[in-house]
C-alpha cells in the first residue's frame, strides 16, 4: 500500500494517532495513554513522537509510505507528532488544520485562574 491519512488529535490531555487507508479504513492507531504515560505526561511533545514511533514501528511492513495528515485540536503534541513523522521516514504529501472552531456556540467555561 502507497497512500494513507494520518489522523493527529492533540487535546490539552492526550495525543490520539490513527492510520487509515484512503477509503477510511483503520489500518493502526495509538495514544499516549496506551503507551503507558499517565496524567499530564500524556500531553507532552516527547508523548506524541514516542506515539509516532510506536505508529511506524506498527506500519513498518505493509503501511502506507506517502501520508496526509490531517490535524485536530490545539495540544502541546501537535507539531512535534508532525516533526516526528517526517523523522520516521513517511513522505507528507500535505498537513491540513481540521479544528474545529465554533461559530458562537454556548458560553465557554470560566478562564482557569492558578
Amino acid at each position: 500500500m502507497e497512500e494513507g491519512r494520518v489522523y493527529i488529535t492533540a487535546s490539552y490531555n492526550n495525543t490520539v494517532v490513527s492510520v487509515t487507508d484512503l477509503k477510511g479504513n483503520v489500518l493502526a492507531w495509538a495514544t499516549a495513554g496506551s503507551l503507558g504515560f499517565s496524567g499530564p505526561k500524556k500531553a507532552t511533545p516527547f508523548a506524541s513522537s514516542k506515539v509516532i514511533a510506536a505508529i511506524a514501528e506498527k506500519l513498518k511492513a505493509t503501511g502506507p509510505t506517502r501520508v496526509e495528515v490531517i490535524v485536530k485540536g490545539v495540544g502541546g503534541g501537535r507539531d512535534s507528532a508532525i516533526r516526528s513523522l517526517i523523522n520516521q521516514g513517511f513522505d507528507v504529501l500535505s498537513i491540513r488544520d481540521a479544528t474545529p472552531i465554533p461559530h458562537n456556540g454556548p458560553r465557554p467555561r470560566k478562564v482557569r485562574r492558578v
